[in-house]
């Protein structure tokens, strides 16, 4: 067993991520490259991009904190505080509309 504070780890990404010069941090709570699962904590600056990207797997992005923006091609839906968003099956890339922490759950495919 293993307890981990989401919110005080969201508050350290943040922090990172607001003083590095990517605009972003992370850290991976379960899971990695071998295991199925992977849950990342991640923190984004205002205005850092996530680059347009494809999903390994099943995924979805948790917003601990702050807004951000999910871009599919001209397609784009805001998410704030509270709001679960389920990645689609194609190319898109997320920005941070004001400085943010989200919870990002990937469960690859075989």
């Amino acid at each position: 067993m293993k307890k981990i504070s989401i919110e005080a780890l969201a508050r350290q990404q943040l922090a990172a991520a607001t003083s590095g010069s990517s605009g972003r941090a992370a850290a991976t709570v379960f899971g990695g490259h071998e295991k199925v699962l992977r849950q990342t904590v991640m923190g984004m600056a205002k205005g850092t991009v996530m680059a347009e990207h494809e999903s390994p797997g099943d995924a979805t992005v948790y917003v601990l904190s702050g807004r951000v923006r999910l871009i599919v091609g001209d397609d784009a839906w805001q998410a704030r505080t509270g709001d679960l968003l389920i990645m689609p099956k194609a190319r898109h890339s997320l920005e941070a509309e004001e400085d943010a922490t989200i919870l990002l759950t990937v469960a690859k495919l075989p």
